[in-house]
């Protein structure tokens, strides 16, 4: 029996014009989303879809309003993820962090312009949020060559036009990231830069409903995928073999990459943060592992977990230390509400032993959404005054982090879950189970 164009140019058969998120169900389309089978397995879970353009809207207003209550003409984006926070459209992300080839500028009165790469600027096309599409914002050595500064001083004079018509002329211009030439270009058109890091980083701090959404169905992504990977291990296999099948999983539900190679077996987990590399596998030994992936809608999901391969049990000083682990992340999230100043919480944190504290991860949780994000919550012992004197708001989701890394010690516990600021509490929004054998169950 033929089957018709309309169908198998679908991404979903059994759907009409729009997706359940919300966005065109053509496999054709520009615009990047979760597989068929995300959605299914999202489906079979009983999950809710988030509406991608009321999504979308929600960031548009929030960054404004961002800009309006600082008396900002505008803010202007380089980072991809901020740029993909404003507009939703990707281009070689990975590519461009170190090439620099993209810039959004939201005005205060909400009128978006994107500078893509010159021969993409259909990228952006699906989302009406985005007024226009240009082409110029390269300014970076390899590209322009030593004729930076003549790019760099057209790209600042359309910026300085468009603040003009959008902005009521006001030359105060935020700005996240830019080359050297970009910035001098601006400041000699008149404008004062303002730290534009400041008001992305605020404004993505709280997420909203379909955000939130979003980020249920990533989590049930990215767990689905660390479980296949968890499956995988057995003696012989390679750190990076291993390694490989979680990019594999999240790749296959519309998952898009993963910020680092945080897994290590044996001995290389202490010190922890060495990236996985050729060592194979061993019988009766730790493997550990940070997930650090962006995976479904571009959300991160940052967890971590600890697992133990072997036919004996795990050492009694491996059993405490994990014990001891989920010991730290649980009760430091009992303090997790909203009103509960940072600083309350790095004062009253959980204590590691002794034995722990040289090791101990770099902060006690952070914020997540496109990636790690504002803020950070440090050890008291590392605290600075002033850095983070704000109380914790409804819809802000943390990574709740322990390290228990015995000082020369031959192995270390990484664990790490992602909790929501709910309107009375937190919800903690990883399911993943903690081993049994460490934790000295069985």
């Amino acid at each position: 029996m033929a089957v018709s164009y309309n169908e198998t140019r679908k991404i979903d058969p059994s759907r009409g014009q729009n997706l359940g998120d919300n966005t065109p169900n053509d496999a054709d389309r520009v615009e990047i989303g979760p597989t068929q089978l995300a959605f299914r397995e999202w489906e079979a879970a009983g999950l809710e879809l988030p509406d991608l353009q009321a999504m979308r809207k929600f960031r548009w207003e929030r960054l404004t309003r961002h800009i309006v209550d600082r008396d900002y003409g505008g803010l202007l984006m380089f980072d991809p993820l901020n740029i993909r926070y404003a507009t939703d459209s990707t281009n070689m992300q990975l590519w461009n962090t170190h090439n620099p080839f993209r810039a959004v500028l939201l005005c205060a009165d909400g009128y978006m312009v994107i500078w893509d790469y010159k021969n993409s600027p259909f990228l952006s096309e699906f989302n009406p949020l985005v007024k226009e599409q240009r082409s110029g914002a390269d300014l970076f050595y390899f590209d322009r060559g030593d004729k930076i500064d003549v790019a760099a001083d057209k790209f600042s004079n359309e910026v300085r036009v468009l603040i003009e018509e959008h902005g009521g002329n006001n030359k105060r211009l935020a700005v996240d990231k830019i080359m050297l030439d970009g910035l001098r270009a601006l400041e000699a058109q008149g404008f004062e830069i303002m730290q534009g890091e400041e008001v992305t980083e605020k404004s993505r701090s709280v997420k909203g409903p379909d955000e939130i959404l979003a980020m249920r169905c990533a989590s049930h992504a990215c767990e689905t995928s660390v479980k296949a990977m968890e499956d995988a291990i057995q003696p012989g296999i390679s750190e990076n073999e291993l390694w490989s099948v979680l990019h594999a999983e999240n790749i296959k539900r519309g998952g898009e990459w993963i910020e680092t190679r945080l897994l290590a077996s044996g001995p290389r987990t202490n010190p922890w943060f060495q990236e996985c590399g050729p060592r194979l596998l061993q019988n009766n030994e730790i493997i550990a592992l940070d997930t650090d992936l962006v995976g479904s809608y571009g959300i991160c999901i940052d967890i971590s977990r600890t697992f133990w391969l072997g036919d004996e049990a795990p050492r009694p000083d491996m059993i405490y230390a994990m014990q001891h682990g989920v010991e730290h992340i649980q009760q430091n999230m009992e303090m997790l509400k909203p009103g509960v100043s940072m600083r309350d919480l790095t004062m009253n944190t959980h204590k590691l032993d002794d034995q722990y504290q040289k090791g101990k991860y770099g902060c006690l949780m952070h914020g997540v959404g496109l990636c790690d994000e504002w803020p950070l919550i440090a050890y008291p012992d590392q605290y600075v005054e002033g850095s983070y004197d704000y109380e914790l708001e409804a819809g802000m989701v943390l990574c709740v982090e322990a390290l228990v890394s015995p000082e020369d010690g031959d192995f270390s516990i990484k664990l790490e879950d992602q909790v929501l600021i709910t309107d009375d509490g937190y919800e903690n929004l990883t399911k993943y189970p903690f081993d049994k054998r460490l934790m000295g169950e069985i």
